[in-house]
């Protein structure tokens, strides 16, 4: 009985010599196994198969702004409840405590490698990035910001759609975004939107689509609708990747697709190439 004592100590006390293993990440995509390390240093890209994931509103800030730069517009613009939701007031501070965010979206002015815009960007961590009347308010105010200062804009999308919890509030959402981009189109304005994993929905039938250069990050979804209710609804099989951005690029929706570690670089470039030049940073 004591031998039997001493070999489980043994085996307690050699297990404990294992060699470290550190933190792995595992591919949504191609189910690969990298090192989690590995995968954030590359901003957060597989090394195996080029999955882009996704990222929070102040990382995408911090790896496209110049250090410093960045002044949020509009910070103090909270929901209310329209058509009074059950819970939904619930839902928004559970949103804004976990993600520090006081909605889906910020926006705010900043420089590009010294080319001043007006930044906006979204993140799925609050409410999967829907458009509610404050997410559609901010987008608008954005571009009248823009509009008022002779300034680009560049906007990171990434939304589910239309907020369910404010009904037709937030479908008016729509209509108001699509007005404040055509008012800054016809003021001579540069707009290029971003489009992240996944922007669909009510975001991707206005402001989303109706950019000046569309870019995309690769494979990401852009839609309206998901896969199912298309099929359910028009009674066909549909191709393949339909809704990643290599098909629509092949349609000539989107206009570019760039790798994040290049989106910096490449959105500097198309800024001074509109004339938008200021003092390299």
């Amino acid at each position: 009985m004591l031998e039997d004592f001493f070999k489980v100590v043994k085996k307690r006390f050699n297990d404990g010599d294992d060699e470290y293993k550190p933190p792995m990440f595992k591919c949504p995509r191609c189910q690969e196994l990298s090192p989690l390390i590995q995968y954030e240093e590359r901003r957060r890209i597989c090394p195996k198969c080029g999955y882009h994931g996704r990222l929070s509103a102040q990382e995408r800030i911090a790896i496209t702004a110049d250090k410093d730069s960045f002044r949020e517009l509009d910070s103090k613009l909270r929901s209310g409840n329209p058509i009074n939701f059950p819970e939904y007031e619930s839902k928004l501070r559970q949103s804004s405590e976990s993600t520090g965010l006081s909605e889906a979206i910020i926006t705010g002015t900043a420089t590009i490698k010294g080319s001043e815009c007006v930044l906006g960007v979204m993140d799925s961590r609050f409410l999967m990035g829907s458009m509610g009347s404050v997410v559609g308010e901010k987008v608008a105010r954005a571009f009248e910001y823009a509009t008022e200062h002779n300034l680009p804009v560049v906007m990171f999308t990434c939304s589910g759609g239309a907020r369910m919890q404010e009904g037709i509030v937030s479908l008016m959402q729509m209509a108001k975004t699509s007005g404040a981009v055509k008012l800054h189109s016809d003021n001579g304005g540069l707009y290029i939107p971003v489009l992240t994993d996944p922007t669909t929905g009510g975001v991707t039938a206005s402001f989303a689509s109706l950019g000046d250069i569309i870019i995309a990050e690769p494979k990401v979804l852009v839609g309206f609708a998901g896969r199912r209710v298309i099929e359910d609804t028009i009674r066909q099989r549909l191709p393949e990747g339909f809704q990643l951005a290599e098909f629509q690029q092949d349609k000539g929706f989107v206009d570019m697709i760039v790798e994040r570690r290049k989106m910096r670089s490449v959105l500097s470039h198309l800024l001074k190439l509109h004339g938008y030049n200021k003092k390299e940073v």
